[in-house]
């Protein structure tokens, strides 16, 4: 089972939660960083496709385990511009909804292939 920790004496900075506890027994999934390739291999053109196409991967991945948006635990978010920072939480919650995971966003100098503007992975339990 996953709850929410949200402290009231802890700042938030979004639509995501500081905490998420995980108790029982529970089967974990994680997902590997998801670029904006599609299923083809072409690569989505610009940081709201990409963006787009990571969480499209992201999703198919969770579904493929037998689970949905409601078992991501956690998301990180690696971007190459500090202003694609600004950009990936209206994507993030087009896809999740009212569903709030902990959530960490970095900005790196680069991905594995420079054409990549973002990678996002994360982790589900159920």
């Amino acid at each position: 089972m996953m709850k929410p920790v949200n402290p009231p004496d802890v700042h938030s900075l979004g639509r995501f939660s500081p905490g998420i506890e995980v108790s029982g027994t529970s089967r974990q999934l994680l997902v590997s960083g998801q670029v904006g390739l599609r299923p083809d291999g072409t690569l989505a053109e610009g940081i709201e496709a990409q963006l787009e196409c990571c969480w499209a991967n992201v999703l198919a991945v969770v579904r493929a385990a037998g689970m949905g948006v409601g078992n991501i635990a956690k998301v990180t978010t690696y971007v190459t511009d500090p202003a694609y920072l600004r950009v990936h939480p209206a994507v993030r919650a087009r896809v999740l909804g009212e569903h709030r995971p902990a959530a960490t966003g970095v900005c790196v100098t680069a991905l594995a292939s420079p054409d990549w503007l973002c990678e996002i992975e994360v982790v589900a339990v159920d």
